[in-house]
């Protein structure tokens, strides 16, 4: 989403061209591989940009490209009259956004395409036969879904399996160390459906920082991103994480609380990977560092107690199975089997 250069008047920022590319180069010489993009990021600049590089260095084939398709990418496009094909779950926008995302992407194929948002006027029918078409015709490889209720995952992924289409493998959605709703339902649909999870806002909108951050961007005009909220400045909830997240890092010798707030989510479940942004070459490097933090059990519950979380009816009642719950536990003891860990770092 920072990749591109259209958004800076709605609170989003830019990059131009080049800053794209020097950010992209720098990702990539430290070894990344995945970027995820979609169909209206920066007003189709940020496709544009990163199919240009792609092409430009000749590594299409060594990059994971996720893309999406469901909002309107055309909203500010003034020859596009009629713009309720542009957007939707339906397959004419499907198709249309598809196509249109190969050509900026300078590809013949995309590595994850998501379903940006569940649109409450599809059935899972039509939105599965058409992403398996892709899938057969080799568009496509894998498929994702974004910001949907976690009963549609279920509901679509039975449907694929039935009837021998591609089911969804990845899930991406808001989640960070302060706004932890997913882990309602979502986290137990994803280990239930074997799938990856890719958490975007993973530092809520850059209000993890410190006291001293907070004060440096106030100072120099900087301030943040205020698309999702007119405030940049962090709301109480924040500055309690990060106090903690700050006695966290000088435990782990990290350098920053950034990458101990992104470590959090790598490694509270398997097969996560975060979505991150940031303009700036430095705030990459910041978030790499998240990749040798290994936290203890300790520290996920000291996280945890910062904020408090109510995980809501039915798991505050039957629990979210972790654990067995108390009504189980009342016929006599059981071990619960330990489910699967993430991977941590290993120590050298």
């Amino acid at each position: 989403m920072s990749i591109g250069d259209k958004w800076a008047g709605i609170g989003m920022g830019a990059m131009d061209k080049e800053s794209s590319f020097k950010l992209l180069d720098a990702f990539y010489d430290a070894g990344g591989n995945f970027i995820d993009t979609a169909s209206n990021y920066q007003e189709e600049s940020s496709e544009q940009f990163i199919g240009e590089w792609m092409e430009e260095r000749g590594i299409r084939d060594q990059m994971v490209i996720a893309t999406k398709y469901t909002t309107l990418y055309k909203f500010s496009d003034q020859s596009v009259k009629q713009k309720t094909h542009f957007v939707g779950n339906n397959v004419k926008t499907l198709h249309i956004s598809v196509e249109k995302s190969l050509a900026k992407l300078r590809t013949n194929y995309i590595d994850i395409l998501f379903l940006h948002w569940w649109d409450w006027t599809c059935g899972v029918e039509e939105v599965m036969n058409g992403l398996h078409n892709l899938v057969a015709l080799g568009k496509v490889l894998y498929l994702g879904i974004s910001d949907a209720p976690a009963w549609i995952v279920s509901k679509a992924n039975m449907y694929a399996r039935q009837t021998g289409k591609t089911p969804f493998v990845v899930y991406q959605g808001a989640w960070n160390v302060v706004d932890r709703d997913i882990e309602r339902e979502i986290i137990s649909m994803v280990r239930a459906e074997g799938m990856a999870l890719c958490p975007w806002n993973v530092l809520a909108a850059g209000k993890i920082r410190t006291d001293a951050e907070e004060d440096k961007r106030r100072e120099s005009g900087e301030k943040g991103r205020t698309l999702m909220n007119p405030n940049w400045e962090r709301e109480e909830k924040h500055k309690k994480v990060a106090k903690v997240l700050e006695e966290i890092a000088a435990e782990v010798s990290a350098t920053n609380i950034q990458a101990v707030a992104i470590a959090y989510v790598m490694q509270k479940i398997p097969y996560v990977f975060p979505i991150v942004g940031g303009r700036k070459v430095e705030h990459l490097n910041t978030n790499l560092e998240a990749l040798d933090i290994a936290l203890t059990p300790e520290h996920i519950k000291k996280i945890e107690g910062a904020v408090p979380f109510d995980l809501g009816f039915p798991g505050g009642f039957i629990g979210d199975g972790s654990e067995y719950n108390f009504i189980y536990r009342m016929a006599g003891h059981f071990d619960k089997w330990p489910a699967a860990q993430a991977i941590r770092p290993a120590k050298m």
